[in-house]
C-alpha cells in the first residue's frame, strides 16, 4: 500500500475531481481513487433517517443489486454503531488473497453510513486501518457536499412515505449529531416520517452553544408550519443579538402575528458557555430540562415557566442559570417520549427515560448511539406507532477534554 503522503495526494485529487460530480457519480469516484491507494471493490452504504438500515448507494455504472444491511445485527451495523474499522472474518474479498473491511463514514460524530473495501491479505493491519479512515473521512465530506441537492439521496434514506410536516422539519433542522468546542450534541425525532409539531435547534457561536426544543400545538401540517415559524423566528432574533428572554418574546410576537392565539408552541431556549460551563435558559411552558451528573445523580432544572409562545398570557419570562461540571449531560425532550403508552396503557415514563440514557452511557455508547437505542425502545414500547411526536436533544459538556469528543 502507498505511504501516508501518497494517500494524502490521492485524496486531494479525489476532492478536486468531485466539484462537478453528482451524488450518483460519487461511488465511482471513490472506487477509482481507492484503487490507487490499494483498496478494492469499494462500496458506499448510507443510513436511513431512523438509522435502522444501511443501503448501498449505487454508482452510475449500473449496479443492480440493492444491498441492504440492518444496523442492528450485522457487521456493517456494528461498524456504524461503534464508529470503528472492523475486519470481516467470514467473508473474503472479490479476488483471491484479499481481506474485507467495514468502516464508519462520519462527519465529526454525525454518522452517514459505512464504507466497504478490500485489501491484499498480506497488508499490515494498522496502515490499512489508517488509510480506510482517511478514505472514509473524505467520502463523508463529499457526500455532505452532494446530498443537499439530490432527491436520490432523500429517497435512499427513507424506508417509508414522509408527510409534508416531516419534509419541512428534516430540511429545517441541523444535523442530528455534532461535536466541537468541548461539547457534543445529539438529537432524534419520531415518528420520523410523520412528524407533526416537534422541532429542535442548536447552533455554535464562538464559545456559546445555543439549544432549543419546541412542541407546537397539534399533530398536522399546520403544527409543522407553526414549529417551523417558531424555529425561524428564534434564529432570526438570536442572530440579531437578542437575549434568551427577548428571543422567546419575539417568537411569540411572530406566532401571534401569523396565527393570532389559535396556535402556540412550548419550548426551552438555552445557552451554554462552552468555556465556563455556565448554562442559562428560559422555560416557555415546557417540560423541565434534566441534568445527569457522574451518570448517577439526576435532577430537573427548575425555572419559573412563562406561558407557551403564542398564547399572549403576558407572564414574566425568567432567565435561570446552572453551573455545569465536566461530563454533565443535559436532556431536553417533548412529552411524546415519556407519555408513549404500551398496550396496557402504561407510560414509558420520565424515570425509565432517564434511566435508559444513564445505562447506555455506562456502556460507553456515544450520545447519538444512545438516542438511536432510546427511540427504538420508545417505539417498541408503543408497538411501533406513536400517537404524539417524541423528540430528544442531548448535550454533554466535556469541559476541557476536546480530545474525547470523537470516537
Amino acid at each position: 500500500m502507498p505511504d501516508r503522503a501518497a494517500v494524502a495526494l490521492i485524496l486531494v485529487r479525489m476532492m478536486q475531481a468531485s466539484h462537478t460530480l453528482t451524488l450518483d457519480q460519487l461511488p465511482d469516484l471513490v472506487a477509482e481513487h481507492a484503487a490507487e491507494a490499494g483498496l478494492y471493490d469499494t462500496a458506499l452504504f448510507v443510513t436511513d433517517v431512523r438509522e435502522s438500515v444501511l443501503r448501498r448507494l449505487a454508482g452510475s455504472r449500473g449496479e443492480t443489486a440493492r444491498q441492504v444491511f440492518t444496523v442492528r445485527g450485522s457487521l456493517p451495523g456494528q461498524a456504524f454503531q461503534r464508529v470503528d474499522v472492523l475486519p470481516d472474518p467470514g467473508l473474503a474479498g472479490a479476488g483471491g488473497g484479499r481481506r474485507r473491511w467495514w468502516v464508519a463514514v462520519t462527519d465529526g460524530v454525525e454518522r452517514l453510513g459505512v464504507l466497504r473495501a478490500d485489501t491484499d491479505s498480506d497488508v499490515d493491519e494498522e496502515p490499512a486501518r489508517e488509510i480506510l479512515r482517511d478514505l472514509a473521512s473524505m467520502t463523508a465530506l463529499l457526500l455532505l457536499s452532494k446530498r443537499s441537492f439530490s432527491d436520490h439521496y432523500a429517497q435512499m434514506v427513507r424506508t417509508d412515505a414522509m408527510n409534508v410536516a416531516a419534509e419541512m422539519q428534516w430540511n429545517l433542522t441541523p444535523p442530528t449529531a455534532y461535536a466541537g468546542n468541548d461539547v457534543t450534541v445529539a438529537a432524534v425525532m419520531e415518528p420520523a416520517y410523520q412528524i407533526g409539531g416537534d422541532a429542535f435547534d442548536y447552533a455554535v457561536n464562538r464559545t456559546v452553544l445555543h439549544l432549543g426544543i419546541f412542541d407546537a400545538m397539534g399533530h398536522d401540517t399546520t403544527a409543522g408550519i407553526t414549529a417551523n415559524v417558531a424555529v425561524a423566528a428564534c434564529r432570526n432574533a438570536r442572530r440579531q443579538g437578542a437575549s434568551l428572554a427577548q428571543t422567546s418574546k419575539q417568537v411569540e410576537e411572530v406566532l401571534l402575528e401569523q396565527f393570532s392565539t389559535s396556535r402556540y408552541v412550548t419550548g426551552i431556549l438555552a445557552d451554554l458557555d462552552t468555556q465556563s460551563g455556565r448554562l442559562t435558559w428560559v422555560n416557555r411552558g415546557h417540560h423541565l430540562p434534566v441534568l445527569i451528573r457522574d451518570n448517577r445523580w439526576t435532577t430537573e432544572l427548575a425555572c419559573p415557566p412563562a406561558g407557551p409562545m403564542g398564547t399572549d398570557l403576558a407572564l414574566p419570562v425568567t432567565t435561570c442559570t446552572e453551573q455545569l461540571q465536566p461530563g454533565d449531560r443535559l436532556l431536553l425532550y417533548t412529552d411524546g417520549v415519556v407519555e408513549a403508552r404500551d398496550a396496557r396503557g402504561r407510560e414509558f415514563g420520565r424515570d425509565r427515560f432517564v434511566d435508559f440514557v444513564r445505562r447506555q452511557h455506562a456502556g460507553r455508547h456515544a450520545l447519538h448511539e444512545t438516542l438511536r437505542r432510546l427511540m427504538a425502545a420508545v417505539m417498541e414500547h408503543h408497538d411501533g406507532q406513536l400517537n404524539d411526536d417524541a423528540t430528544v436533544l442531548l448535550a454533554e459538556w466535556r469541559g476541557g477534554h476536546q480530545e474525547e469528543l470523537t470516537p
